[in-house]
């Protein structure tokens, strides 16, 4: 069974496997009243694919990763560029209209993923980025030929850490010339480096810690780490044979979330990991692992609600054509001892094609996501994917 990329490098393989002969014509009523005000954000005349965004805390801008759309006849080329964008808002109406022109942040010809927005120092984001044109070109994805999945972990990718002033600002025109954010700080500048793949990161609430996956160059192996800004070292958090990666900090920094495929059987799980911390606050590794699903899908992409009490995740539980997004409780409180199985979820998006990597406001009003329901270009096989925000209604399970 093959099953598809967690976009910890690119969205390739989403078109690839999900193949609708036309989008549903009745997406908003299957959808409401859990969504409403559905609102494409990017599109293929300008982004040939584009996904896995992000909010701003202040809930103005995005980070995402696009492809740029060809220009006449050439071929775009198959890695991602790393782009923020303001939100534009109707205060008449009060709600996202689409977005401002894109800023690009990535350096040309570098393979980029998983952007992320600094919880407090206004402007600061993160992303993986290779800096330079990676050395190994051979695509992600299901490869026909050997009837197996490759997954793509340049050598060359870091966690790179960026200024953007435009976002410092608040969009505004500058107060002052005068301020030196330091060298480099607004250009994209490795955090650490290593030998081996560094990406797909987050932040904790408190802007500490920086959780992401590493990839041993050694074993090939990605396991889950966690880099302490104050003290500048790292410390491995989940160390399994398999891919796990994924990870995102729970809203009170106590838990993560993440996806792995240590089971082997080419199928993706998500799992919960509740964090152990020394008397003075610093994480100290996990304290206990427990799995939200173990079934016969591919499960991922998981993102925590802003309450807590639920996340999001991808699934392929209506098919491998027809990736959705669905919330689901974790095994915590209450629920600590219920099995993956009898955990209540509930399906969020009902449209043909691919609909996944969703991720939630910081006040939980919208749920952006990548998504193929868009219409289709005259020279497009199926349509693309692109970037969606909706408002979100009681989607608790």
């Amino acid at each position: 069974m093959m099953h598809p990329s967690t976009l910890a490098l690119a969205l390739i393989i989403t078109p690839a496997i999900a193949q609708p002969a036309e989008t549903s014509p009745n997406w908003r009523t299957l959808e409401a009243p859990l969504l409403t005000g559905h609102i494409q954000l990017t599109f293929p005349e300008r982004f040939a694919r584009a996904g896995e965004a992000y909010f701003s805390p202040d809930a103005e801008w995005i980070i995402f990763q696009a492809i740029p759309a060809p220009k006449g006849d050439e071929t775009p080329p198959n890695i991602y560029a790393m782009y923020v964008a303001q939100l534009k808002h109707d205060a008449q109406v009060d709600a996202i209209v689409g977005i401002e022109e894109p800023i690009l942040l990535s350096p040309s010809s570098s393979a980029n993923t998983c952007g992320f927005f600094h919880p407090k120092d206004r402007g600061r984001v993160i992303f993986g980025s290779t800096l330079t044109l990676p050395a190994d070109k051979t695509p992600a994805g299901y490869q026909r030929g050997t009837s197996s999945y490759s997954w793509q972990f340049p050598a060359e990718m870091e966690v790179v850490s960026m200024i953007v002033p435009p976002i410092f600002y608040g969009g505004k025109p500058k107060l002052t010339e005068d301020i030196d954010f330091g060298e480099g700080e607004t250009e994209p500048t490795a955090l650490w480096t290593r030998d081996g793949y560094d990406a797909e990161c987050a932040y904790s609430p408190n802007g500490r810690y920086i959780v992401h996956t590493e990839v041993d160059p050694t074993t090939s192996d990605p396991d889950l780490f966690v880099f302490d800004t104050t003290t500048k070292k790292s410390l491995p958090l989940i160390v399994a044979k398999g891919y796990d990666g994924g990870p995102f900090f729970s809203p009170d920094g106590s838990m993560i979330c993440f996806r792995s495929d240590r089971q082997g059987n080419d199928l993706l799980q998500v799992y919960i990991a509740e964090l152990a911390f020394a008397d003075d606050g610093s994480i100290t590794g996990v304290k206990k692992e427990k799995p939200v699903t173990n079934n016969e899908h591919v499960n991922w992409a998981p993102y925590w609600h802003p309450s807590g009490e639920f996340l999001i995740y991808t699934t392929s539980e209506q098919g491998h054509q027809n990736y959705e997004v669905y919330a689901i409780q974790p095994p915590i409180g209450l629920s600590a001892d219920v099995l993956p199985a009898d955990l209540k979820k509930r399906r969020i998006t009902s449209s043909a094609g691919f609909d996944g990597l969703p991720v939630f406001s910081p006040s939980g009003a919208s749920m952006m996501w990548t998504s193929q329901r868009g219409p289709k270009l005259e020279h497009e096989q199926r349509p693309s994917s692109q970037l969606w925000i909706a408002r979100v209604g009681d989607v608790a399970p």
